[in-house]
């Protein structure tokens, strides 16, 4: 099983294809890759560069309130909130870190661009959860996503709606499981070593606390976005506000700043690891990772709003995009490359983040990142355990036993993750996401014009109404 699940990540994530590039080298191209940036590209065309033509619209539809709402229904801002606590998660901090230490600085304008064009494939999967969600009788409110939309498409072509399942809505709910037991585990290894690292507390006493909160939380019918409501607002409120205050404390170093992201960007200087294509690829990995669009993750929190067109929970989601990439993972980059290159030369992962952080905060910044991790982390799982809800009922129907069983098993992966160094459901999270966005994309292709549909109708109102 160990070795199946081994072959399976390196089909999805290994170099499927290799391009020799002039000088030597090759430039490696990922299944998920190949997958998702002609898919963003695509799209972008396809709504007309939504992501900057329609900015404002983002906004205007995030803050957009409504009267009278159905009872467990979400908000536009609830769901950009639900959505943000798993995209402003650890990717924000190690896979940053990660893509840099690995890539240089000019990775960060790799993730800049995929964000832009992840955009647009957010916008897509969102509004398609909008359009196809349904009414959900044990939270109250709606549920759906891409299990959701699949099967309708499939019971559509074989004429027979009345269809119980479908295998490739399975397949696509099933691997949503698989992959948030296993981001459980890393989440759970995190935490811990962030605090034993900066508290020196052991392992077990960490995540034993943090499972008793996760646990008075998740278990709970009407807790998970009411304290989503507050973190998440807060966590990545407090991370922009500290940056904001690194990046004045060394205005003068920013030009410099901006100056080394586009030079290595384009290989112009070699980076770590391999010049462009290192560059290139690490940038883009991690953007697309991070900001999850594509991998039909937050269409489950889409499908949970309620609105007058499904189009501007579209957009809610696109700003989502933007909030995680362009902001929050730019604020981590910051930190480091605002830090001279002299005093984390040589550094990588959570080494290169903690030392920039003591730089300028001493001991504090170490404690500072541990405090900040383990807020985006415990955000993304109880994230996660809301996306888990509508795969959950899809797959074994509407039953408080399975609902609870499954929060108790990513419980227990969170246990386990905090005090095992490592086990191969690791590779199965990352095996699982991987096959989501597998499922997910070939659907959305068919599925697009529904939701481009929508945008149309969405333009052509705003402009009756002007």
């Amino acid at each position: 099983m160990i070795e199946l699940i081994g072959k399976v990540y390196s089909f999805l994530w290994g170099d499927l294809i290799l391009i020799p590039l002039p000088g030597g080298g090759n430039l490696g191209l990922s299944l998920l890759v190949l997958l998702l940036i002609p898919t963003g590209i695509y799209f972008t065309v396809r709504t007309r560069f939504l992501p900057i033509r329609l900015f404002p619209d983002m906004v205007r539809s995030t803050v957009e309130k409504r009267s009278g709402r159905k009872g467990g229904a979400l908000s536009s801002l609830q769901t950009l909130i639900v959505s943000t606590a798993t995209r402003v998660g650890m990717g924000n901090l190690v896979g940053v870190v990660a893509a840099i230490s690995v890539g240089g600085a000019g990775s960060v304008f790799w993730m800049w661009v995929t964000a832009l064009i992840g955009s647009s494939t957010a916008f897509i999967e969102a509004t398609l959860a909008q359009i196809y969600k349904e009414s959900d009788p044990l939270y109250g409110g709606y549920r759906g996503g891409p299990a959701y939309y699949i099967h309708s498409f499939m019971t559509t072509k074989v004429g027979d709606a009345k269809r119980r399942y479908t295998i490739p809505a399975v397949l696509f709910a099933a691997s949503g499981l698989i992959c948030w037991c296993g981001i459980s585990q890393v989440i759970g290894n995190s935490v811990t070593s962030a605090f034993e690292n900066a508290f020196r507390i052991p392992p077990l006493y960490t995540i034993s606390f943090v499972v008793i909160l996760a646990a008075f939380i998740v278990l709970r019918k009407d807790t998970t976005v009411k304290v989503l409501d507050v973190l998440v607002p807060i966590m990545a409120g407090c991370y922009f506000l500290m940056t904001v205050i690194l990046i004045l404390m060394n205005l003068d170093k920013i030009p410099g700043v901006f100056e080394r992201i586009f030079a290595e960007a384009f290989g112009l200087k070699q980076a770590a690891a391999g010049g462009f294509a290192g560059v290139l690829m690490n940038g883009v990995k991690r953007g697309l990772f991070s900001n999850e669009a594509g991998s039909g993750s937050a269409p489950c929190a889409a499908a949970a709003a309620e609105t007058d067109h499904p189009a501007k929970i579209g957009l809610v989601q696109a700003l989502g995009v933007f909030v995680d990439t362009i902001v929050i993972c730019s604020c981590t980059a910051m930190i480091m490359l605002l830090v001279p290159e002299s005093v984390t030369e040589g550094l990588v992962g959570m080494d290169l983040l903690q030392t920039a952080m003591s730089h300028y905060m001493g001991s504090a910044g170490v404690v500072f990142i541990a405090l900040i991790l383990w807020l985006f982390s415990f955000s993304t799982f109880i994230g996660i355990l809301f996306y888990a809800r509508g795969n959950v009922a899809y797959l074994f129907g509407d039953s408080w036993a399975s609902q609870t069983g499954y929060k108790i098993l990513a419980l227990v992966m969170l246990f386990i993750g905090g005090i095992a160094t490592y086990t191969f459901v690791w590779d199965l999270g990352d095996v699982g996401v991987g096959l989501m966005t597998v499922f997910n994309i070939a659907f959305l292709y068919p599925l697009a014009g529904q939701a481009l549909g929508a945008l149309k109708e969405y333009e052509e109102s705003k402009r009756q109404s002007l």
